[in-house]
Protein backbone atom coordinates (compact mmCIF):
# COMPACT_ATOMS: atom_id res chain seq x y z
CA UNK A 1 0.00 0.00 0.00
CA UNK A 2 2.86 2.77 0.68
CA UNK A 3 4.35 1.17 -1.92
CA UNK A 4 1.45 2.44 -4.29
CA UNK A 5 1.01 5.44 -2.41
CA UNK A 6 4.57 6.59 -2.95
CA UNK A 7 4.07 5.18 -6.79
CA UNK A 8 1.07 7.31 -7.30
CA UNK A 9 2.75 10.41 -5.60
CA UNK A 10 6.08 10.16 -7.93
CA UNK A 11 3.89 9.89 -10.93
CA UNK A 12 1.71 13.27 -9.68
CA UNK A 13 4.98 15.21 -9.39
CA UNK A 14 6.15 13.90 -12.88
CA UNK A 15 2.97 14.59 -14.50
CA UNK A 16 3.14 18.20 -12.59
CA UNK A 17 6.44 18.82 -13.36
CA UNK A 18 5.55 17.94 -17.31
CA UNK A 19 2.82 20.28 -17.19
CA UNK A 20 5.45 23.21 -15.98
CA UNK A 21 7.84 22.43 -18.37
CA UNK A 22 5.20 22.49 -21.12
CA UNK A 23 3.60 25.75 -19.80
CA UNK A 24 7.13 27.81 -19.57
CA UNK A 25 7.46 26.22 -22.87
CA UNK A 26 4.23 27.97 -24.42
CA UNK A 27 5.22 31.32 -22.36
CA UNK A 28 8.98 31.09 -23.58
CA UNK A 29 7.25 30.67 -26.76
CA UNK A 30 5.09 34.09 -25.93
CA UNK A 31 7.29 35.77 -24.70
CA UNK A 32 9.62 35.43 -28.40
CA UNK A 33 6.88 36.26 -30.41
CA UNK A 34 5.77 39.34 -28.00
CA UNK A 35 9.92 40.35 -28.58
CA UNK A 36 9.20 39.90 -32.12
CA UNK A 37 6.19 42.23 -32.16
CA UNK A 38 7.71 44.91 -29.64
CA UNK A 39 10.91 45.52 -31.76
CA UNK A 40 8.52 45.46 -34.57
CA UNK A 41 5.88 47.65 -33.02
CA UNK A 42 9.19 49.65 -32.07
CA UNK A 43 10.04 49.76 -36.01
CA UNK A 44 6.63 50.87 -36.69
CA UNK A 45 6.37 53.90 -34.25
CA UNK A 46 10.01 55.28 -35.43
CA UNK A 47 8.56 55.60 -38.97
CA UNK A 48 5.21 57.09 -38.08
CA UNK A 49 7.20 59.89 -36.03
CA UNK A 50 9.56 60.04 -38.89
CA UNK A 51 6.53 60.77 -40.96
CA UNK A 52 4.98 63.14 -39.20
CA UNK A 53 8.58 64.91 -38.79
CA UNK A 54 8.71 65.48 -42.77
CA UNK A 55 9.30 68.10 -44.37
CA UNK A 56 10.84 70.02 -47.27
CA UNK A 57 14.28 70.14 -45.07
CA UNK A 58 14.75 66.78 -44.57
CA UNK A 59 12.91 64.79 -47.24
CA UNK A 60 11.41 65.32 -51.53
CA UNK A 61 8.64 67.24 -50.36
CA UNK A 62 7.81 70.77 -51.75
CA UNK A 63 8.66 73.77 -49.91
CA UNK A 64 4.51 74.46 -50.28
CA UNK A 65 4.22 71.63 -48.26
CA UNK A 66 5.78 72.73 -45.15
CA UNK A 67 2.45 75.39 -44.52
CA UNK A 68 2.72 77.68 -41.57
CA UNK A 69 5.46 75.25 -39.88
CA UNK A 70 7.82 76.60 -43.23
CA UNK A 71 10.56 78.48 -41.85
CA UNK A 72 12.17 81.71 -43.27
CA UNK A 73 14.62 80.97 -46.29
CA UNK A 74 17.26 83.55 -44.13
CA UNK A 75 17.43 84.24 -40.86
CA UNK A 76 16.48 86.83 -39.28
CA UNK A 77 18.90 89.95 -38.82
CA UNK A 78 19.86 91.26 -35.44
CA UNK A 79 21.06 94.27 -36.38
CA UNK A 80 21.44 96.78 -39.80
CA UNK A 81 19.93 98.95 -41.73
CA UNK A 82 16.68 98.46 -43.46
CA UNK A 83 16.30 98.19 -47.06
CA UNK A 84 18.54 97.24 -49.75
CA UNK A 85 22.13 96.69 -48.13
CA UNK A 86 25.28 97.48 -49.50
CA UNK A 87 26.59 95.77 -52.91
CA UNK A 88 22.96 94.72 -53.65
CA UNK A 89 21.90 95.16 -57.04
CA UNK A 90 18.85 97.44 -57.49
CA UNK A 91 16.41 98.20 -60.18
CA UNK A 92 15.79 102.06 -59.71
CA UNK A 93 13.83 103.74 -62.14
CA UNK A 94 15.84 106.58 -63.54
CA UNK A 95 14.97 109.55 -65.87
CA UNK A 96 15.02 109.41 -69.85
CA UNK A 97 15.97 111.73 -72.18
CA UNK A 98 13.46 111.79 -74.68
CA UNK A 99 9.57 111.62 -72.32
CA UNK A 100 6.42 110.97 -74.04
CA UNK A 101 5.15 114.46 -73.60
CA UNK A 102 6.01 117.23 -71.73
CA UNK A 103 3.87 119.54 -69.04
CA UNK A 104 5.30 122.63 -68.20
CA UNK A 105 4.99 123.86 -64.53
CA UNK A 106 5.47 127.74 -64.74
CA UNK A 107 5.24 130.21 -62.08
CA UNK A 108 2.24 132.76 -63.33
CA UNK A 109 3.65 135.90 -61.14
CA UNK A 110 5.08 137.36 -58.10
CA UNK A 111 3.66 137.98 -54.70
CA UNK A 112 4.39 141.56 -55.90
CA UNK A 113 2.16 141.67 -58.29
CA UNK A 114 4.77 141.02 -61.41
CA UNK A 115 4.07 138.39 -64.16
CA UNK A 116 7.27 136.72 -65.63
CA UNK A 117 7.75 136.58 -69.78
CA UNK A 118 8.81 133.26 -70.89
CA UNK A 119 11.91 135.01 -71.15
CA UNK A 120 12.59 135.16 -67.64
CA UNK A 121 11.84 131.88 -66.76
CA UNK A 122 14.80 129.01 -66.78
CA UNK A 123 14.06 125.39 -65.73
CA UNK A 124 14.91 124.47 -62.57
CA UNK A 125 13.82 120.87 -62.32
CA UNK A 126 12.85 117.52 -63.88
CA UNK A 127 10.27 115.35 -62.62
CA UNK A 128 9.18 112.51 -64.73
CA UNK A 129 6.46 109.86 -63.80
CA UNK A 130 6.13 106.58 -65.49
CA UNK A 131 2.58 105.48 -66.09
CA UNK A 132 0.81 103.09 -68.51
CA UNK A 133 -0.94 104.38 -71.64
CA UNK A 134 -4.50 103.84 -72.01
CA UNK A 135 -4.50 100.62 -73.27
CA UNK A 136 -6.36 99.73 -76.64
CA UNK A 137 -6.40 97.54 -79.42
CA UNK A 138 -4.69 98.42 -82.91
CA UNK A 139 -7.11 97.90 -85.98
CA UNK A 140 -5.66 97.60 -89.48
CA UNK A 141 -8.14 97.59 -92.26
CA UNK A 142 -6.91 95.53 -95.53
CA UNK A 143 -9.38 97.42 -98.50
CA UNK A 144 -9.12 94.64 -100.86
CA UNK A 145 -9.55 96.22 -104.73
CA UNK A 146 -10.37 94.68 -108.13
CA UNK A 147 -10.43 95.98 -111.36
CA UNK A 148 -11.64 94.57 -115.15
CA UNK A 149 -9.21 94.72 -117.87
CA UNK A 150 -10.27 97.31 -121.00
CA UNK A 151 -8.64 94.84 -123.13
CA UNK A 152 -9.38 91.44 -122.88
CA UNK A 153 -12.21 92.06 -120.03
CA UNK A 154 -10.63 89.86 -117.29
CA UNK A 155 -11.10 90.39 -113.79
CA UNK A 156 -8.21 91.15 -111.69
CA UNK A 157 -8.42 91.20 -107.56
CA UNK A 158 -6.00 92.59 -104.93
CA UNK A 159 -4.51 90.01 -102.53
CA UNK A 160 -4.56 90.25 -98.83
CA UNK A 161 -1.30 89.54 -96.52
CA UNK A 162 -0.79 85.99 -95.88
CA UNK A 163 -3.07 85.16 -92.28
CA UNK A 164 -5.64 87.90 -92.98
CA UNK A 165 -8.27 85.31 -94.05
CA UNK A 166 -11.44 86.96 -92.05
CA UNK A 167 -13.69 89.87 -91.90
CA UNK A 168 -12.37 90.99 -88.42
CA UNK A 169 -10.08 88.62 -86.63
CA UNK A 170 -7.39 88.94 -84.16
CA UNK A 171 -3.39 89.61 -84.65
CA UNK A 172 -0.46 87.41 -83.71
CA UNK A 173 0.34 89.92 -81.31
CA UNK A 174 -2.76 89.37 -79.51
CA UNK A 175 -2.47 85.52 -80.07
CA UNK A 176 0.99 86.33 -78.51
CA UNK A 177 0.00 88.49 -75.49
CA UNK A 178 -3.16 85.47 -75.00
CA UNK A 179 -0.75 82.57 -75.16
CA UNK A 180 1.78 84.28 -72.48
CA UNK A 181 -0.72 84.70 -70.24
CA UNK A 182 -2.78 81.49 -70.22
CA UNK A 183 0.94 79.27 -70.56
CA UNK A 184 3.94 80.83 -68.91
CA UNK A 185 1.30 83.19 -66.24
CA UNK A 186 -0.87 80.35 -65.50
CA UNK A 187 -4.24 82.59 -66.09
CA UNK A 188 -7.25 80.18 -66.65
CA UNK A 189 -9.18 80.89 -70.10
CA UNK A 190 -12.01 82.70 -68.69
CA UNK A 191 -9.50 85.43 -66.64
CA UNK A 192 -7.66 86.12 -69.92
CA UNK A 193 -11.41 86.77 -71.43
CA UNK A 194 -12.33 88.97 -68.08
CA UNK A 195 -8.53 90.67 -68.58
CA UNK A 196 -9.39 91.22 -72.42
CA UNK A 197 -12.87 93.08 -71.33
CA UNK A 198 -11.27 95.19 -68.83
CA UNK A 199 -8.29 96.07 -70.76
CA UNK A 200 -9.15 96.66 -74.20
CA UNK A 201 -12.72 96.33 -74.61
CA UNK A 202 -12.54 93.39 -76.24
CA UNK A 203 -13.95 89.77 -74.77
CA UNK A 204 -11.64 87.53 -76.25
CA UNK A 205 -13.66 84.12 -76.89
CA UNK A 206 -12.09 81.12 -74.75
CA UNK A 207 -11.83 79.01 -77.86
CA UNK A 208 -9.86 81.76 -79.70
CA UNK A 209 -7.18 81.24 -76.90
CA UNK A 210 -7.04 77.63 -76.77
CA UNK A 211 -6.68 77.69 -80.71
CA UNK A 212 -3.63 80.50 -80.68
CA UNK A 213 -2.04 77.71 -78.13
CA UNK A 214 -2.26 75.06 -80.87
CA UNK A 215 -0.94 77.09 -83.55
CA UNK A 216 1.66 78.26 -81.44
CA UNK A 217 2.21 74.68 -80.47
CA UNK A 218 2.48 73.57 -84.22
CA UNK A 219 4.82 76.62 -85.11
CA UNK A 220 7.22 75.67 -82.23
CA UNK A 221 7.43 72.10 -83.63
CA UNK A 222 10.77 72.41 -85.54
CA UNK A 223 11.92 75.09 -82.69
CA UNK A 224 11.17 72.09 -80.29
CA UNK A 225 13.54 69.56 -82.55
CA UNK A 226 16.45 72.56 -82.50
CA UNK A 227 16.20 72.43 -78.59
CA UNK A 228 16.54 68.90 -78.15
CA UNK A 229 19.67 68.18 -80.18
CA UNK A 230 21.13 71.72 -78.88
CA UNK A 231 20.21 69.65 -75.63
CA UNK A 232 22.11 66.30 -76.57
CA UNK A 233 25.12 67.24 -77.57
CA UNK A 234 25.82 69.70 -74.57
CA UNK A 235 28.45 68.19 -71.71
CA UNK A 236 25.97 68.30 -69.28
CA UNK A 237 22.09 68.26 -69.04
CA UNK A 238 19.58 67.27 -66.30
CA UNK A 239 16.67 65.18 -66.14
CA UNK A 240 13.41 65.39 -63.31
CA UNK A 241 9.64 64.67 -63.65
CA UNK A 242 7.25 65.55 -61.67
CA UNK A 243 3.80 64.39 -61.42
CA UNK A 244 0.79 66.07 -63.64
CA UNK A 245 -3.30 65.23 -63.47
CA UNK A 246 -4.37 64.57 -66.97
CA UNK A 247 -7.91 64.11 -67.46
CA UNK A 248 -8.33 63.01 -63.94
CA UNK A 249 -5.64 60.62 -64.13
CA UNK A 250 -1.69 60.96 -63.05
CA UNK A 251 0.28 61.42 -65.90
CA UNK A 252 4.01 62.71 -66.27
CA UNK A 253 6.10 65.95 -66.91
CA UNK A 254 9.57 65.03 -68.03
CA UNK A 255 12.12 67.49 -68.58
CA UNK A 256 15.74 67.35 -70.27
CA UNK A 257 17.22 70.66 -69.87
CA UNK A 258 20.39 72.60 -70.23
CA UNK A 259 21.90 75.92 -69.00
CA UNK A 260 20.12 77.61 -71.90
CA UNK A 261 17.92 74.68 -73.78
CA UNK A 262 14.78 73.42 -71.85
CA UNK A 263 12.43 70.34 -73.36
CA UNK A 264 9.23 69.32 -71.53
CA UNK A 265 7.51 65.93 -72.79
CA UNK A 266 3.98 64.71 -70.93
CA UNK A 267 3.95 61.12 -70.62
CA UNK A 268 1.52 58.40 -68.78
CA UNK A 269 4.49 56.50 -67.39
CA UNK A 270 7.27 58.09 -64.92
CA UNK A 271 9.81 54.99 -65.34
CA UNK A 272 11.39 53.06 -68.44
CA UNK A 273 8.54 53.03 -70.81
CA UNK A 274 8.70 57.13 -70.53
CA UNK A 275 12.26 57.53 -70.75
CA UNK A 276 12.95 55.11 -73.89
CA UNK A 277 9.81 56.25 -75.69
CA UNK A 278 9.88 58.33 -78.51
CA UNK A 279 9.55 61.65 -76.50
CA UNK A 280 12.67 61.22 -74.45
CA UNK A 281 16.10 62.47 -75.69
CA UNK A 282 17.93 60.50 -72.53
CA UNK A 283 19.27 58.20 -75.45
CA UNK A 284 21.21 60.46 -77.19
CA UNK A 285 22.72 62.43 -74.48
CA UNK A 286 26.64 61.81 -74.75
CA UNK A 287 27.87 63.69 -71.95
CA UNK A 288 27.11 63.87 -68.05
CA UNK A 289 23.59 63.55 -66.99
CA UNK A 290 22.53 65.27 -63.53
CA UNK A 291 19.46 63.47 -61.63
CA UNK A 292 17.52 62.30 -58.80
CA UNK A 293 19.27 58.98 -58.41
CA UNK A 294 15.40 57.27 -60.04
CA UNK A 295 16.50 53.68 -61.15
CA UNK A 296 15.08 53.95 -64.39
CA UNK A 297 17.98 57.03 -65.38
CA UNK A 298 20.39 54.07 -64.47
CA UNK A 299 18.99 51.64 -67.47
CA UNK A 300 21.37 54.40 -70.03
CA UNK A 301 25.13 52.81 -69.73
CA UNK A 302 26.37 55.16 -72.91
CA UNK A 303 25.91 58.32 -70.52
CA UNK A 304 27.61 59.30 -67.28
CA UNK A 305 25.85 59.62 -64.42
CA UNK A 306 25.20 62.19 -61.60
CA UNK A 307 23.54 62.40 -58.30
CA UNK A 308 21.61 65.61 -57.00
CA UNK A 309 23.56 66.20 -53.72
CA UNK A 310 20.70 68.10 -52.45
CA UNK A 311 18.24 65.38 -52.31
CA UNK A 312 21.16 62.88 -50.77
CA UNK A 313 21.53 65.96 -48.27
CA UNK A 314 17.79 66.11 -47.34
CA UNK A 315 17.82 62.06 -46.74
CA UNK A 316 20.66 62.10 -44.50
CA UNK A 317 19.18 64.86 -42.80
CA UNK A 318 16.01 63.00 -41.95
CA UNK A 319 18.03 60.33 -40.64
CA UNK A 320 19.75 62.54 -38.24
CA UNK A 321 16.52 64.11 -37.31
CA UNK A 322 15.13 60.64 -36.64
CA UNK A 323 18.69 59.72 -34.41
CA UNK A 324 18.83 56.24 -35.67
CA UNK A 325 21.05 56.08 -37.71
CA UNK A 326 24.55 57.92 -36.07
CA UNK A 327 26.46 57.52 -39.37
CA UNK A 328 24.08 60.20 -41.51
CA UNK A 329 25.77 63.41 -39.44
CA UNK A 330 29.44 62.05 -40.10
CA UNK A 331 28.75 61.56 -43.74
CA UNK A 332 26.38 64.81 -43.96
CA UNK A 333 29.31 66.74 -42.58
CA UNK A 334 32.02 65.01 -44.77
CA UNK A 335 29.65 66.14 -47.52
CA UNK A 336 29.07 69.51 -47.37
CA UNK A 337 33.11 69.69 -46.42
CA UNK A 338 33.73 68.68 -50.24
CA UNK A 339 31.02 70.56 -51.46
CA UNK A 340 32.75 74.08 -49.69
CA UNK A 341 36.38 72.70 -50.67
CA UNK A 342 37.97 74.64 -53.48
CA UNK A 343 38.11 72.28 -56.76
CA UNK A 344 41.94 72.44 -57.29
CA UNK A 345 41.98 71.07 -53.77
CA UNK A 346 39.58 68.36 -54.06
CA UNK A 347 41.41 66.94 -57.09
CA UNK A 348 44.76 66.81 -54.79
CA UNK A 349 43.02 64.77 -52.02
CA UNK A 350 40.90 62.55 -54.51
CA UNK A 351 42.38 59.75 -52.77
CA UNK A 352 41.70 60.60 -49.51
CA UNK A 353 38.20 61.62 -49.84
CA UNK A 354 37.19 58.35 -51.72
CA UNK A 355 38.75 56.65 -49.15
CA UNK A 356 36.85 58.71 -46.61
CA UNK A 357 33.67 58.14 -48.45
CA UNK A 358 34.02 53.86 -48.33
CA UNK A 359 34.76 54.09 -44.78
CA UNK A 360 31.64 56.05 -43.54
CA UNK A 361 29.65 54.10 -45.95
CA UNK A 362 31.38 51.05 -44.43
CA UNK A 363 30.37 51.77 -40.93
CA UNK A 364 27.32 52.97 -42.01
CA UNK A 365 26.12 49.33 -43.45
CA UNK A 366 27.42 48.08 -40.44
CA UNK A 367 25.35 49.87 -37.69
CA UNK A 368 22.20 49.71 -40.28
CA UNK A 369 20.03 47.01 -39.60
CA UNK A 370 20.32 43.72 -42.67
CA UNK A 371 17.11 43.32 -44.36
CA UNK A 372 14.51 41.32 -43.08
CA UNK A 373 12.00 39.24 -44.38
CA UNK A 374 8.16 39.86 -43.21
CA UNK A 375 6.21 37.09 -42.60
CA UNK A 376 3.12 36.82 -44.87
CA UNK A 377 4.32 39.50 -46.91
CA UNK A 378 5.99 38.76 -50.34
CA UNK A 379 8.81 40.91 -52.72
CA UNK A 380 11.82 41.84 -51.24
CA UNK A 381 12.63 42.04 -47.71
CA UNK A 382 12.35 45.52 -45.51
CA UNK A 383 14.73 47.57 -45.80
CA UNK A 384 14.78 50.62 -43.26
CA UNK A 385 15.31 54.19 -45.15
CA UNK A 386 18.45 54.59 -43.67
CA UNK A 387 19.95 50.90 -44.69
CA UNK A 388 18.54 51.84 -48.34
CA UNK A 389 20.78 54.84 -48.58
CA UNK A 390 23.52 53.80 -48.00
CA UNK A 391 23.05 50.54 -49.88
CA UNK A 392 23.10 52.91 -52.60
CA UNK A 393 25.98 55.94 -51.81
CA UNK A 394 27.96 52.35 -51.77
CA UNK A 395 26.37 51.08 -55.41
CA UNK A 396 26.18 54.76 -56.63
CA UNK A 397 29.86 55.61 -55.49
CA UNK A 398 31.06 57.43 -58.71
CA UNK A 399 27.87 59.39 -59.62
CA UNK A 400 27.90 60.61 -55.69
CA UNK A 401 31.15 62.12 -56.20
CA UNK A 402 30.85 63.40 -59.91
CA UNK A 403 31.01 67.06 -58.93
CA UNK A 404 33.71 66.47 -56.82
CA UNK A 405 36.12 65.72 -59.55
CA UNK A 406 34.50 66.74 -62.61
CA UNK A 407 33.91 70.92 -62.48
CA UNK A 408 31.73 71.35 -65.42
CA UNK A 409 29.41 68.95 -63.12
CA UNK A 410 26.95 71.38 -60.14
CA UNK A 411 26.22 69.86 -57.01
CA UNK A 412 22.81 69.93 -57.45
CA UNK A 413 19.91 69.03 -59.78
CA UNK A 414 18.15 72.78 -59.03
CA UNK A 415 18.46 73.48 -62.80
CA UNK A 416 16.09 70.69 -63.67
CA UNK A 417 13.64 71.46 -60.81
CA UNK A 418 13.40 75.05 -61.25
CA UNK A 419 12.27 73.97 -65.25
CA UNK A 420 9.49 71.73 -64.10
CA UNK A 421 8.46 74.25 -61.18
CA UNK A 422 5.93 75.81 -63.18
CA UNK A 423 3.65 73.23 -63.82
CA UNK A 424 3.08 73.14 -59.98
CA UNK A 425 1.72 76.53 -60.24
CA UNK A 426 -0.69 75.55 -63.32
CA UNK A 427 -1.71 72.82 -61.53
CA UNK A 428 -2.79 74.62 -58.60
CA UNK A 429 -4.16 77.40 -60.14
CA UNK A 430 -6.47 75.07 -63.26
CA UNK A 431 -6.42 71.61 -60.89
CA UNK A 432 -5.64 69.66 -64.27
CA UNK A 433 -5.45 69.23 -67.89
CA UNK A 434 -8.48 68.15 -69.18
CA UNK A 435 -7.11 66.92 -72.65
CA UNK A 436 -3.41 65.28 -73.33
CA UNK A 437 -3.63 67.98 -76.54
CA UNK A 438 -3.87 70.76 -73.81
CA UNK A 439 -1.07 69.43 -71.67
CA UNK A 440 1.53 68.63 -74.43
CA UNK A 441 0.59 72.55 -75.61
CA UNK A 442 1.54 73.65 -72.41
CA UNK A 443 4.62 71.43 -72.39
CA UNK A 444 5.85 72.43 -75.37
CA UNK A 445 5.27 76.32 -75.08
CA UNK A 446 6.66 76.21 -71.46
CA UNK A 447 9.78 75.17 -72.89
CA UNK A 448 10.49 77.93 -75.23
CA UNK A 449 10.15 80.40 -72.74
CA UNK A 450 12.06 78.70 -70.44
CA UNK A 451 14.87 78.90 -72.94
CA UNK A 452 14.17 81.94 -74.48
CA UNK A 453 14.01 83.16 -70.77
CA UNK A 454 17.80 81.40 -70.33
CA UNK A 455 19.27 83.19 -73.24
CA UNK A 456 17.68 86.83 -71.99
CA UNK A 457 14.96 87.19 -74.45
CA UNK A 458 12.00 89.16 -74.52
CA UNK A 459 9.26 86.53 -74.40
CA UNK A 460 6.38 88.33 -75.55
CA UNK A 461 8.75 89.19 -78.88
CA UNK A 462 9.89 85.90 -79.22
CA UNK A 463 6.19 84.51 -79.06
CA UNK A 464 5.37 87.18 -81.68
CA UNK A 465 8.23 86.35 -83.91
CA UNK A 466 6.89 82.93 -83.76
CA UNK A 467 3.60 83.42 -84.94
CA UNK A 468 5.21 85.29 -87.93
CA UNK A 469 7.03 82.60 -88.59
CA UNK A 470 10.93 82.31 -87.04
CA UNK A 471 11.92 83.15 -83.12
CA UNK A 472 16.09 83.28 -82.69
CA UNK A 473 16.09 79.49 -82.33
CA UNK A 474 14.80 79.17 -85.93
CA UNK A 475 16.07 82.58 -87.27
Amino acid sequence: MDKDKVIYDLLKQVEDLTLRVQRFEILKEEIKILRQENAELKVEISELKARLNINSRNSSMPPSSDGYRKKPALPKKKKGKQGGQKGHKGHTLHQIDNPDQIVKCNPESCSCGHKFTDKQIKLSEKRQVFDLPKPRLEVTEYQIYKAICPKCGKSHKGIAPEGVNAPAQYGNKVKAYAVLLNSHYKIPFKKVQLLFSDLFGYSINESTVYSAGKQCYKKLEKTEEIIKSKIAKSNVAHADETGLRVKRKLHWLHTASSLFYTYLFVHEKRGAEALTSEKSILDKIIGWLVHDCWSSYFSFEKLKHAICGAHILRELEGLVESGQSKWAKVFKTFLMNIYQMPFEERVKKRQYIESRYDLICSIGEKLEPPPKKVKGKRGRYKRTKGRNLVERLIREHNAVLAFAFNKEVPFTNNLAERDIRPAKVKQKISNCFRTLEGAEIYARIEGFISTARKHNRNVFSELCTTFDGNNFITG
